[in-house]
């Protein structure tokens, strides 16, 4: 079961304000530098080191230099209790040869079945090689400044070389190295990269290691700004889409994954990647601009997509990963299949952007109509959330069924359904005409599960027991404030039409 939580007092969480303030500047690994070791400080009693560089004799006799303290010249600093997860990997080197630790898989010298010396001899040549490239680039580029000319002679030859490379590669692996490469596998499993050699040409295989190697570059940097947060496991921002969001739970992202600081989430398709690089080519052939599934609700810009978790495994499981960033109580992540997701979006010239969703089992032997609810963050505070509640008993009227949502109710999910349960009881009481009212028929016509209609007219002290019986009371007071709040809101109140909910109940239901 997925404990229903709705955050709706988060403010301003889409924008990232970065104040100057007067801690201690930070280390390579993001921690603030010790007073001894961490860096190359210079010794309290200069004047004295002076004199004794200057006069031979007093350096000498002087022998006792416990005063002055430790100095250690180095360039970077690591979390020494941080390891690498390759087994039998000691953390030392870096796939890129330029570091002399790692702390995550792409950057483990022996999980590419490498050493580190061999990177570092690789990470030489490749430099060369690089800085070649990049003149003959140059060149190329002052010679020709539009990209749709005719290729140039080198350009041509060059083609030509790939082809023949390619060409020239093996049609298949001899007995003997299916044997090696079996062995492997077997031996390491998934802890150690595939053999690689005699797989593909060697210029294939020479692009997809420099691939490798930027990727790893990538994230140590990242580490070394200190956005990557060593020895721990929570994700601490996620960049999406137009927004840089703060976490504020948890979420069990793959370990490789949740090392990172930071993770980088396609909006479309939600998914989860390690750095800028990666995520910018994704969204360079990522053909999504909208969530799976069948649209069931259009007004304006925005819409409703129903998405069984049956049929889009990935993107559900994706969507509850993301959701549980942001939710305390929630424990379903992987078995989505018994459940259908209510995604709302809202649309502009570049796709349909997430703004929240509920969830709701397929068969709830208890009518349930919300699983688990969440508006994101860069959302809440602004009406969507109540236009979700409100869509889910849209939903549950069509069904003909009172609705409720799952319990237990998080202290701000109560809040927030209590908001929406309050509201619709005074929208009725308002247009109620007659002298008797009736709880189950309130129910029935707002589809509000009648336990849920008592605890909320006896927090509004509407409801009284006089004489053997129980009387709601019609608080005019309370009626005249939600229609004067009503009225200010004017067309900016968001609400769900329900003339525009193009749906019937799936079969089975």
């Amino acid at each position: 079961p997925q404990p229903t939580d709705l955050r709706s007092s988060f403010n301003h969480p889409h924008t990232l304000d970065v104040k100057q303030d007067e801690s201690p500047p930070l280390t390579p690994t993001g921690n603030a530098p010790s007073s001894e070791s961490e860096l190359d400080i210079s010794s309290p009693n200069a004047s004295h080191d002076e004199s004794l560089a200057k006069d031979p004799a007093l350096r000498d006799s002087d022998k006792d230099l416990s005063h002055r303290p430790k100095r250690r010249r180095c360039h970077e600093t690591y979390n020494f209790n941080m390891k690498c997860p390759t087994p039998g990997c000691n953390s030392l080197g870096h796939l890129t040869g330029k570091h002399e630790r790692h702390f995550a898989v792409s950057g483990c010298p022996l999980y590419h079945n490498l050493s580190a010396d061999e990177c570092k001899v690789y990470v030489k040549a490749t430099t060369r090689e690089k800085h070649e490239e990049e003149a003959k680039v140059q060149e190329e580029s002052n010679r020709h400044a539009t990209r749709h000319q005719t290729p140039t002679s080198r350009q041509t030859r060059y083609k030509e070389q790939v082809t023949e490379m390619r060409k020239g590669r093996n049609s298949g692996l001899s007995k003997e190295q299916k044997e090696k490469y079996m062995e492997h596998r077997q031996s390491h499993g998934n802890t150690r990269e595939p053999l690689l050699e005699n797989i593909t040409s060697e210029y294939d295989l020479e692009l997809f290691r420099k691939a490798q190697a930027r990727a790893s570059e990538d994230l140590e940097r990242l580490r070394i700004q200190g956005q990557i947060t060593e020895g721990s496991n929570m994700i601490k921002t996620i960049l999406f889409g137009r927004y840089e969001l703060d976490t504020w739970y948890h979420s069990p992202y793959p370990e490789e994954y949740a090392r990172l600081g930071r993770l980088y989430v396609c909006e479309f398709c939600l998914k989860y990647m390690k750095s800028q690089t990666i995520l910018r080519r994704h969204m360079a052939k990522c053909v999504w601009k909208h969530p799976p599934g069948d649209e069931v609700y259009r007004k304006g810009a925005i819409s409703v997509f129903e998405v069984d978790g049956k049929k889009n495994k990935i993107y559900c499981q994706n969507l509850c990963l993301l959701a549980k960033l942001f939710l305390d109580h929630k424990t379903l992540y992987y078995d989505v299949e018994p459940f259908l997701f209510y995604v709302m979006t809202e649309a502009d010239n570049t796709g349909c952007h997430l703004v929240g969703y509920f969830s709701k089992e397929k068969n709830s032997f208890l009518n349930y109509n919300v699983s688990c609810i969440l508006t994101m963050p860069q959302y809440m505070r602004q009406g969507y959330g109540k236009m979700l509640i409100d869509f889910s008993y849209l939903l549950s009227k069509v069904e003909e069924k009172v609705g409720s949502p799952e319990r237990p109710l998080s202290d701000l999910g109560l809040i927030s359904y209590r908001s929406y349960w309050k509201e619709v009881l005074l929208r009725y009481m308002y247009n109620f005409q007659g002298k008797e009212i009736s709880i189950k028929e309130i129910s029935q016509e707002t589809a509000v599960n009648p336990v849920d209609i008592v605890s909320t007219l006896q927090s509004l002290q509407m409801l009284k027991y006089w004489k053997g019986k129980h009387l709601v009371l019609k608080r005019q007071d309370l009626i005249d404030e939600w229609k004067s709040k009503e009225t200010k809101r004017g067309s900016n109140n968001k609400t769900i039409d329900p003339s525009s909910l193009k749906w019937t109940p799936p079969k089975g239901t």
